[in-house]
């Protein structure tokens, strides 16, 4: 599933090719993101957005295929291709006002929260775990499995956690590499696992620095342990037991 640095990463190449076309008349003026939801914003305040879901891809002048589920034609003859193998993903048209109310459920944005903030969103969630903290989009947006996983094994974090049994070296640790990691994500363009393409058709780099996502029985990059994976409400979370210890009965 494309999460916050896949949707950022397509943002921004969308962003460089559309602003000033022309829609059905109607002029782009912005390209945003909000959690992993993408927002192309036109001058007559009304918004097309796009939420990928697993399979979702949006490619600038592609060429139809199989999974393509829309085309849209810009004026000067330039397109967007919407493809989705699975068929979760969607769009919407909108008026920013009506985005504006969508947007409520969601937390805050990870590059704009302080650490001030986190302290005081995390100790309100004090009996959840973390794993599915993380991954939740009303707590921090953007963040899904792939994120949550290499999080949580730089900060030396079991995803099965409480957040009450995290102490405060623990939770700036966690904080940092929230920002560290998605920084980095960013820059490499994105994890390219199974169906994520970029919106020039281009596969992400940041699969290469998985240290345990996906890498069940391989040995971990710091100890040399063997990654394990546990289902953790209803999806995977994949750490290394050694350098992610639970504690106080978590498991």
């Amino acid at each position: 599933m494309p999460e916050l640095p896949e949707v950022e990463t397509i943002r921004k190449q969308l962003a460089k090719k559309l602003i000033g076309k022309k829609l059905n008349g109607k002029k782009i003026g912005e390209v945003a993101r909000r959690a992993k939801i993408l927002i192309i914003k036109f001058s007559d305040k009304t918004c097309l957005i796009f939420h990928l879901k697993l399979s979702g891809q949006l490619i600038f002048n592609g060429t139809p295929g199989k999974y393509t589920r829309q085309v849209f034609n810009f004026s000067d003859g330039t397109r967007l291709i919407f493809n989705d193998a699975r068929k979760f993903a969607w769009y919407k048209i909108m008026s920013e006002q009506g985005f504006r109310r969508l947007e409520k459920k969601l937390g805050p944005e990870p590059f704009d929260i302080t650490e001030k903030q986190f302290f005081s969103i995390l100790a309100k969630r004090s009996q959840a775990k973390i794993k599915p903290l993380l991954m939740n989009q009303g707590f921090i947006a953007g963040i899904g499995n792939i994120y949550a996983d290499e999080i949580l094994f730089a900060s030396g974090i079991h995803p099965t956690r409480q957040i009450k049994t995290l102490d405060n070296k623990e939770i700036r640790l966690l904080f940092k590499n929230i920002k560290k990691i998605l920084k980095a994500a960013i820059k490499a363009g994105g994890s390219s696992v199974r169906d994520y393409i970029d919106a020039e058709a281009g596969q992400g780099g940041y699969q290469k620095y998985h240290k345990v996502y996906q890498r069940t029985g391989q040995k971990c990059v710091k100890c040399g342990g063997l990654v394990q994976r546990i289902k953790l409400g209803g999806r995977s979370a994949h750490f290394c037991p050694k350098c992610q210890r639970p504690k106080n009965n978590d498991l």
